[in-house]
């Protein structure tokens, strides 16, 4: 094992060329790094160092040896900075953005789970329905439907899988389609701009049907605003299906998937955040949601 005040006294030396120098910037005696040196000789039974003139230069050894000093340094000293860290609790303020179809069905569990595990951080929460543009580095955002290049690292977390849904009184008093070009005599409650160009269903046996949705007598540009309006009999519409049986654990009965097997491409969900070096918090969160993800976004991914 060596001794790491002899490494440290033998490098210097390297740099410097000079005892008198060394001995003066690591505030040693002369003496005292003479024989931390010669220790480190005689620990290595090789001479390191050799006076030519006014200087000390290494001899082959030396010149081996320091390479091997100068590697052990180094680990010694990130060895002190991760272990400094672990040390250290991670604090500060942070801000999640979470698109707000998954504000309640998602995250009220997660965050707790966080803000638990680290008693001193700070989160904001905010909920938006507008993919964000630019983000601060202590920020992080998850986003769920089609993202643009916007300055930030995109990672995709999942996806969710969509059907066309009803209520079971809106279908006794309509009836139930049985095939999509069936739904231009129904209701339609649009989500805002979710269906403005169209939509292409795909199933599995029947192919593919391009539906244009009627013009909506109810437009809506919240989730839960939209999920609600086709729970209390207003029409058909397209949701998710992971969010719609989120809903029904707690309203049973209130919405039925009318067209079984006919569904758009899914909706990505994506991980949001700056580019470059990450604080300790924001490495953290991030860690922290990608441990979150639902089996059900991955799943509905792995079919994408």
């Amino acid at each position: 094992m060596y001794d790491f005040d002899e490494l440290t006294a033998f490098a210097d030396v390297m740099t410097t060329g000079s005892l008198t120098r060394s001995a003066q910037k690591l505030g040693l005696a002369k003496s005292t790094l003479s024989r931390r040196i010669s220790q480190l000789e005689t620990r290595l039974n090789q001479p390191l160092l050799r006076r030519q003139a006014n200087r000390l230069i290494p001899t082959e050894a030396g010149l081996l040896f320091h390479n091997y000093c100068t590697e052990l340094l180094a680990m010694a000293a990130h060895s002190q900075e991760a272990l400094a860290e672990l040390r250290e609790e991670i604090s500060g303020e942070i801000t999640l953005e979470v698109h707000g179809a998954l504000a309640r069905s998602w995250l009220p569990g997660t965050i707790d789970a966080f803000l638990n595990r680290h008693p001193k951080v700070e989160l904001t929460l905010h909920t938006r329905e507008t993919p964000p543009t630019k983000m601060h580095s202590n920020s992080v955002h998850v986003w769920l439907g089609p993202t643009h290049e916007c300055g930030l690292n995109q990672e995709r977390l999942g996806h969710l899988t969509r059907g066309l849904y009803a209520s079971p009184h809106y279908l006794a008093a309509a009836g139930t389609p049985q095939h999509p070009d069936e739904l231009n005599q129904h209701a339609w409650i649009d989500l805002l701009g979710s269906a403005s160009d169209g939509l292409l269903l795909t199933h599995q046996e029947h192919g593919q049907y391009a539906f244009n949705p009627p013009r909506s007598r109810l437009r809506v540009d919240l989730t839960a605003l939209h999920i609600d309006a086709i729970a209390r009999s207003q029409g058909i519409g397209l949701l998710s299906h992971w969010l719609t049986a989120k809903r029904e654990q707690h309203h049973p009965g209130e919405l039925v998937n009318c067209l079984p097997g006919w569904e758009p491409v899914p909706l990505p969900i994506t991980l949001l955040y700056a580019y470059g070096h990450q604080s300790r918090r924001t490495h953290a969160l991030l860690e922290f949601l990608r441990s979150q993800v639902p089996a059900p976004w991955r799943t509905s991914a792995a079919a994408v």
